[in-house]
């Protein structure tokens, strides 16, 4: 076909220039006649023509001849893409074709690179323009728009703008060399602006491109197109007319009255020179549009501005997403029912997206004023006031009220612009510290509406109204506001004890007045509880409660609360809180007392000023002065019917005051029922004794066993006596019989058995009906205050309040040393109703007490032994302890396991029995010297399995002893057999013996282990030192070195805080439970 080409399209040629098999197949379809349309564009070197494929596809093929190479590049839209049998076709079939214009091969490449030099661009001597083509494109579907197509076009060989030869995809590539670079540079960053800013990705499927389309450009396209046309590149459509780039117009909203009073809203764009064109006629370009295309003829668009076949391309001012759907639908109708919502509501947010205009001025389009904040006050009665902020939009005459939402601050609405109102908002003044709960805290924002009361409502109107006015928002009020002032003078405060029902309570009263107003309790407790620092009365006055005479009642009326259930209205006190009572007098006038509660409390505040009670003539021994002091204490509590705790140091004669007063009420005849002693099991007996011996008129049973094993009802037993003695034991297992029995008192002999609050014996106690009971104990505190919570809830409930709200107002302050007014209350609240003698306060006489820590030095095999236990429970325990609630009895078995083998290995292993213990040896040594002088000694240690091994080692030697524990049978035999001189050791198990014996014949006292709780050691040595004692009494603490007892040790010194400090008013320490703090301290 093209004769001239002959010498480039030769067999050879086209060979080179496809692939494999492509020339053979490519022949054969230039021989069928497939290849149609064989264009030639002789300024690129260029073939064009389609080709028919093997299914009837049809293919569009162009090849570019590169006269360096000699060869013919191909490409072709068939799945192949380059060099295919399509390009063989097209090659073999323009061999015999017919040229248009002379051939013009590629010049050589050195040609074009010198071409400059000589003032030509190639052959040619001119570079080949490139132009764009816009094609207005139909609409695919009814409700799609129009699209306009973007595409690349040269000079074609009749002097018209062709595409062929050149795409999006060619450009980079000039295979010609004679292309204008300028051209294909901007187009090239154009393309580039087509998908960078609209987020949409041109990708290439089957060898086609996708269409570049107008709508897909993003806000790029303007600099892009004016940096193109700059740099020569004509702008065309498909039919040859002008493209156009017009000065930026500007989106409105045009409104127009329609008959019947409805609107009709129609957006439109003005063109710079005031034409203006409806939406409907012009295609978007962007989303949200950044500019329009106006196309051809489009409507109401004269024909001046735009020719026939022309373009305009018009960039926009910032159209809001808010609008989109208005510009997308081009035009609204409002009904006339509608209209004043309309203006109301939305106009003023459409005004914020657009222009808004009547361009007939058959509208009139109120003027919109900026959103204003508002604050509605309602005054109540009784100084109440109700909130609601809002946003006032004025609109003309019209002001429209907007509710700011509950929560958030803003609700989205169609007429509100949230943004300005996030800036008034954010511009709003702080409120008052005591206003802060009206405020939002992150944004700072105001809450929709609040009610407020009392002083609340006095800050609000006389500290932050005035500042948010002075703000610009505007304040609302309606109801009259009160005249608030503050009292001229200073408060008078009056108290008072008023009986109710319940015969242990009282309605406890507190009224101040001021300026002559009266306020009732109520106001003042509710200021005071509340941490308030005023209080507001009725008529307006209010005043500080920051007063010094307020301080202290504020701290009594806070614990007043504190002791009593969050479920009782009013305040009440009870008739065991008299130390409260106290307090409160000092602060104010006595207004009003119940004649019970000045014959009950008063009682028990003067019981030293009252006279005193001769002891009874039916005791068998003289009282010593603080036992007489003691026991008329005692008989003030019985005559008000008040409970109590004697805690007097051990040893001191508890039981023997106690006795006393049993005697004293049977022979006023006040006991209509016996007294119930409960004791340890150990002790029952040792009560008996001492009634005998000290009141021998009185009439004693003791309870021997269940009501099943004795054969007797408890009735039967009871019947006739003064005194009946139980155990702890025999009252759980028959707590319902005992119940069901009158009793004239009861007494708890080593209270502490009824220190857990959560056992049937604590429960047994508290339930048991006596009108007068008494705790008598030496060591009211073993573990932690709930101790003494426990005692006291049975012999006088009311005094504290629940476990939880004791833990949480005394016990945790207190135990942790960082509330020392707490303590001071705490003491104050207990002293009426405790009695404690130390010996060093009553018994002067007592001999001294010498105590001595002998380190006990392990042998190297036993410490072997000790040390790789040691490693081993280490590592184990440290792994446990921060979870030491979950894991309590594996961190403790493992402190009882290296306390034992501190003793004796062989009570770990019997494996170990040959390696000895080094603390039984220096034990021996020691009693054969001290029996050999003539002293009797006590042994006490917490685990039996050691006493049996001294008590072996004794029998070796010949040595004799006494031996108690939990297993021994005839107890009162074996005490006896020590007491009598039958033996000058006596072994005792801690448990067993370690309290409510009385063993003063011994002056030597030897503890093998200690133990955590020093109260504990102390009960056991005060066996031996009591009252009765003539000798000096040694004590030795035997005490492994370099083990874990030297931790104990360590541990007893840090933990005496809470006795001596509640009870003996002294700064040392007592032991608590043991923390997983405490547990580390012991493995390191």
């Amino acid at each position: 076909m093209f004769p001239e080409l002959r010498s480039v399209l030769t067999d050879a040629a086209i060979r080179r220039s496809v692939e494999g098999d492509a020339f053979g197949r490519g022949r054969a379809y230039a021989l069928e006649g497939r290849v149609h349309g064989i264009e030639y564009v002789p300024v690129t070197a260029e073939l064009t023509a389609f080709v028919t494929g093997s299914q009837r596809r049809v293919y569009r093929t162009v090849a570019s001849y590169d006269g360096d190479h000699a060869r013919w590049w191909g490409e072709c839209s068939c799945p192949v893409q380059v060099d295919c049998k399509h390009v063989a076709a097209l090659l073999t079939a323009a061999r015999g074709s017919s040229p248009a214009a002379p051939v013009a091969p590629r010049a050589p490449q050195w040609e074009d690179a010198l071409a400059d030099l000589v003032g030509t661009s190639g052959p040619s001597g001119a570079a080949t323009p490139i132009a764009l083509q816009f094609d207005v494109e139909a609409a695919r579907y009814p409700q799609t728009r129009r699209s306009v197509r973007l595409r690349p076009v040269v000079p074609g060989a009749r002097g018209r703008w062709v595409r062929s030869g050149v795409s999006w995809r060619t450009l980079p590539y000039d295979f010609t060399g004679r292309r204008n670079e300028a051209h294909s540079a901007a187009l090239q960053a154009l393309y580039q602006a087509s998908h960078a800013g609209s987020g949409v990705q041109n990708y290439w499927y089957g060898g086609s491109e996708p269409p570049v389309l107008l709508e897909q450009f993003g806000p790029g396209l303007w600099p892009g197109l004016r940096q193109a046309v700059d740099d020569g590149v004509a702008l065309l459509t498909t039919r040859g007319g002008p493209v156009r780039v017009a000065e930026p117009g500007e989106l409105v909203v045009d409104v127009r009255a329609e008959d019947g009073g409805g609107l009709r809203m129609q957006a439109v764009v003005e063109l710079g020179d005031g034409v203006r064109v409806p939406v409907e006629s012009v295609l978007p370009i962007g989303s949200p549009p950044h500019g329009v295309a106006v196309p051809p003829a489009a409507d109401g668009v004269p024909a001046g501005p735009v020719a026939d076949e022309g373009l305009v391309l018009v960039p926009l001012q910032r159209v809001p997403r808010s609008v989109e759907r208005l510009v997308a639908r081009g035009s609204v109708r409002v009904p006339a029912a509608d209209r004043a919502r309309f203006l109301e509501a939305f106009y003023p947010a459409l005004s914020r997206g657009l222009p808004v205009r009547s361009s007939d001025g058959s509208v009139e389009l109120p003027e919109i004023a900026p959103p204003q904040l508002c604050l509605s006050v309602a005054h109540e009665a009784g100084h109440r006031a109700r909130l609601a902020w809002s946003v006032l939009y004025r609109a003309g005459d019209t002001v429209r009220r907007v509710p700011l939402a509950p929560g958030t601050g803003v609700t989205p609405d169609a007429g509100r612009d949230t943004a300005a109102e996030g800036r008034l908002l954010a511009a709003l003044p702080a409120p008052p510290e005591r206003l802060l709960r009206l405020w939002h805290v992150a944004p700072p924002r105001p809450i929709a509406t609040a009610e407020l009361s009392g002083m609340d409502t006095v800050v609000l109107v006389t500290e932050f109204l005035p500042r948010l006015a002075d703000a610009g928002v505007l304040v609302e009020e309606s109801g009259a506001a009160p005249d608030f002032r503050q009292a001229r003078s200073a408060p008078v405060v009056a108290v008072s004890a008023v009986d109710r029902d319940d015969g242990d309570w009282f309605d406890l009263g507190v009224t101040v007045s001021v300026d002559g107003e009266d306020i009732p309790f109520v106001h003042l407790f509710a200021a005071l509880a509340a941490g308030e620092e005023h209080l507001l009365l009725p008529s307006g006055t209010w005043f500080d409660v920051r007063r010094p005479e307020f301080d202290r009642l504020r701290t009594l009326i806070d614990e007043a609360r504190a002791l009593q259930e969050t479920d009782r209205p009013g305040l009440r006190i009870s008739r065991y809180q008299a130390g409260l009572w106290e307090e409160l007098v000092e602060l104010g006038v006595v207004e009003e007392q119940s004649e019970r509660w000045a014959r009950e409390v008063q009682t028990l505040l003067e019981v030293d000023t009252l006279p005193r009670p001769a002891a009874p003539a039916g005791l068998a021994v003289q009282l010593r002065p603080y036992q007489l002091e003691g026991y008329q204490w005692l008989a003030a509590l019985w005559e008000v019917g008040l409970g109590g705790v004697l805690a007097d140091d051990m040893g001191l004669g508890k039981t023997l005051q106690t006795l006393a007063l049993v005697c004293r009420a049977a022979e006023a005849g006040e006991l209509t029922a016996p007294v119930l002693v409960v004791a340890p099991t150990s002790v029952v007996s040792n009560w008996a004794r001492e009634a005998e011996r000290f009141a021998p008129g009185l009439r004693v049973r003791t309870v021997e066993g269940t009501g099943r094993r004795r054969g007797t009802s408890l009735a039967a037993v009871a019947e006739g006596a003064d005194l009946v003695i139980t155990s702890y034991t025999l009252l759980r297992l028959g707590e319902e019989e005992y119940r069901a029995l009158p009793w004239s008192g009861l007494v708890l002999d080593e209270a502490q058995f009824v220190k857990n609050h959560q056992a049937k014996t604590y429960a047994a106690a508290r339930r048991l009906p006596a009108r007068f009971k008494l705790a008598i104990t030496g060591t009211p505190l073993e573990n932690s205050l709930m101790d003494l919570w426990s005692m006291l809830s049975i012999v006088a409930p009311g005094l504290f309040p629940s476990p939880q709200r004791f833990t949480e107002h005394y016990r945790h302050p207190v135990e942790r040393g960082r509330d020392p007014e707490r303590l001071d209350a705490l003491r104050r609240r207990i002293r009426p109703l405790m009695r404690r003698r130390t010996k060093e306060q009553v018994a002067a006489e007592l001999p001294a007490k010498q105590e001595q820590v002998l380190e006990v030095v392990l042998t190297p095999k036993h410490r072997k032994v000790y040390d790789t236990h040691l490693q081993w429970e280490r590592r184990k325990v440290l792994g446990l302890v921060d979870d030491l609630q979950a894991h309590r009895f594996t961190v403790f078995r493992s402190l009882t396991l290296l306390r034992q083998l501190a003793l004796d290995p062989a009570l770990v292993d019997d494996g170990y029995a040959g390696i000895g213990s080094s603390k039984a040896d220096a034990l021996l040594e020691h009693l054969q010297e001290v029996v050999a002088e003539g002293h009797r000694a006590l042994v006490f240690s917490s685990f039996t399995g050691f006493l049996g091994a001294v008590r072996s080692r004794l029998d070796a030697t010949g040595l004799p002893y006494a031996y108690l524990d939990g297993s021994t049978r005839d107890r009162d035999a074996v005490i006896s057999s020590f007491r009598d001189g039958g033996a000058p050791v006596f072994l005792i198990s801690l448990k067993a013996g370690g309290f409510g014996l009385n063993l003063t014949e011994a002056d030597y006292v030897y503890v093998l282990d200690p133990w955590w709780n020093p109260a504990a050691e102390a009960q056991a040595v005060d066996r031996a030192h009591r009252i009765g004692q003539d000798k000096t009494v040694m004590v030795y603490r035997l005490v492994a070195a370099d083990t874990i007892e030297q931790k104990v040790l360590a541990l007893q010194e840090r933990k005496r805080d809470l006795f001596a400090r509640v009870m003996d008013d002294a700064d040392d320490a007592l032991t608590g439970p043991l923390t997983a703090e405490d547990i580390r301290g012991l493995f390191t």
